[in-house]
């Protein structure tokens, strides 16, 4: 899917190669067996930046063998253009989330991806499929219980996008450093034997001008919504985990792969939840600890 457009955008067919064919490669971390895995109707995960050292991708792959899905919406920058184009980086962990999502493909989910600005380089392939998967600019959900849902990356009602697309170049490359140091925070951690913690996350809660973007953001996504006539909208984008009602509309975002590491899922009654994967992973290890048997053929 990926490996040809790389190979014209950001260099040579050695860097394009290492995308992941099906029919031949294995992925580095082996697959777990279907039978183990949580049941849910939809899926939503966005802001996976693969391409990028920030890219959470261990614990990512952990969620992809631990859920099934229906459908799956991959809602905006699941590669990072930005990065790739100042620097090629694509570890195996990377190639293997891609194997991942074609496999899902391939096996009968539906998997719809909507670009977000970072990889807005697949905005120009909308309506086309590739290996399986549905590329939208937009998209809309119908849950189980009769809700519709406008489903977009929410680039489009970032001010400082629409206005100083530069500004968001720059705020990029501080974002980056941030990440660098989340890693370093982690990597400590991990040696200590305590669970992943996110300093980015943090930070947004604790600076006032982050708190009044975010909420200014999910106001204006919220209304856009109202306008369309839905019940609701799920983004992702600001790297916020939220659900809240704003003027009757039901605003979710599903958050992201890079601070929070989290994902939106709708149960087969239509219930929809947030699901924070460090916590999950937190659960199970705890459970095993104790000699229970963590239940995952079928989501709580």
């Amino acid at each position: 899917m990926f490996g040809s457009y790389l190979e014209g955008d950001f260099g040579n067919g050695r860097q394009a190669s290492a995308f992941p064919d099906l029919d031949r490669h294995q992925p580095s971390v082996p697959e777990r067996p279907l039978e183990k895995r949580r049941k849910y109707r939809t899926v939503w995960i966005s802001d996976v930046h693969l391409g990028t050292k920030g890219c959470n991708a261990e614990l990512l792959i952990d969620f992809l063998d631990s859920v099934d899905s229906e459908t799956m919406y991959l809602v905006g920058d699941i590669i990072d253009g930005w990065r790739l184009k100042k620097k090629f980086y694509w570890p195996d962990a990377h190639n293997d989330i891609v194997w991942r999502l074609l496999k899902r493909a391939k096996r009968g989910t539906r998997i719809v991806y909507i670009p977000g600005n970072h990889d807005e380089m697949f905005r120009q392939f909308t309506g086309m499929h590739f290996g399986g998967i549905e590329i939208r600019r937009a998209a809309f959900h119908d849950t189980a219980d009769g809700r519709r849902l406008m489903v977009l990356h929410g680039d489009e009602f970032d001010a400082v996008m629409l206005s100083h697309r530069w500004l968001a170049f720059v705020g990029d490359a501080l974002y980056h450093f941030m990440m660098g140091l989340n890693r370093w925070v982690n990597a400590v951690r991990k040696a200590l034997d305590l669970p992943y913690w996110s300093l980015s996350k943090m930070a947004k809660h604790k600076v006032k001008n982050a708190v009044e973007f975010i909420g200014k953001y999910e106001e204006v996504v919220a209304r856009a919504a109202a306008e369309r006539g839905v019940d609701g909208v799920v983004c992702g984008h600001i790297h916020t985990a939220e659900h809240r009602m704003l003027d009757g509309v039901e605003y979710w975002n599903d958050g992201d792969w890079v601070e929070g590491c989290n994902a939106l899922v709708e149960h087969a009654d239509g219930r929809m939840e947030i699901l924070n994967w460090p916590e999950e992973v937190a659960k199970r290890a705890q459970a095993e600890q104790q000699g229970e048997r963590p239940e995952v053929a079928e989501a709580a």
